[in-house]
């Protein structure tokens, strides 16, 4: 066996020269190693929200005073869950046809679903159309492909569902229950029939809800709730 004697100073000077060597070495090893873990969590961040934000399903609530003055939309929210954002879009007294002081299309609420750029769009619209003259409703049909037409031209491709409005009773609002009956729910359905979108119906399921209509025409909490379990069960 070879046994070498080396001297303590000169072990010091190769111990001194190793050092000075292989550190600096280390020190970019490490920082090239903590540099790839920041890269791979800011990565594991980034897309991870991506796929949480590409997850989320937009729903878009269109409507007069029944979606915008009712507890509607926010069941709806609580019934479809955290994957979906549902707003509300209502403006009160508003109307398909054009011809009247204020048509939907014409609120600020339309650009701002429009913005939205929803994957659904929910429109009940159509009760106070039951307000017009024939002659201002006339072009309901039309009027309505029309609002149609901007939403179907949004990026996001919506999936649109035409709501049958809910039932008007006895009420102090002079909001002619047989009008909306005979005369505008044929064309919400005719419009629905010839764009070949599908239609919910929570007109059938509350007419013998009286009681849930304080004023006549605005559902209170329970029917609200139903009118929400409705369009849940329409479009999950």
């Amino acid at each position: 066996m070879l046994i070498f004697r080396i001297s303590s100073k000169k072990f010091i000077r190769i111990l001194q020269y190793w050092y000075e060597k292989m550190i600096p070495s280390l020190k970019w090893f490490a920082a090239a190693l903590g540099t790839i873990l920041l890269i791979a969590s800011l990565a594991v961040l980034f897309f991870g929200t991506q796929s949480a934000s590409a997850s989320e399903v937009r729903v878009a609530c269109v409507g007069d005073s029944i979606t915008r003055d009712t507890e509607y939309p926010e069941a709806l929210s609580e019934f479809l869950g955290a994957n979906y954002t549902v707003k509300d879009f209502g403006v009160g007294r508003t109307t398909i046809s054009l011809q009247f002081n204020k048509p939907y299309m014409s609120q600020q609420a339309f650009k701002d679903a429009q913005r939205f750029n929803p994957d659904i769009i929910i429109i009940m619209l159509g009760t106070n159309d039951a307000y017009l003259s024939p002659e201002q409703r006339a072009n309901f049909v039309n009027d309505y492909k029309a609002l149609i037409a901007a939403f179907q031209a949004l990026p996001s491709n919506p999936k649109i569902y035409i709501v049958v409005p809910p039932p008007v009773f006895n009420n102090t609002l002079g909001l002619p229950a047989s009008v909306l009956d005979n005369e505008v729910i044929p064309l919400v359905n005719q419009t629905a029939s010839e764009l070949r979108l599908p239609t919910i119906d929570v007109h059938t399921p509350l007419l013998d809800n009286s009681a849930d209509f304080p004023d006549g025409v605005h559902p209170n909490v329970e029917a609200s709730q139903e009118i929400a379990s409705e369009i849940y069960n329409a479009i999950t």
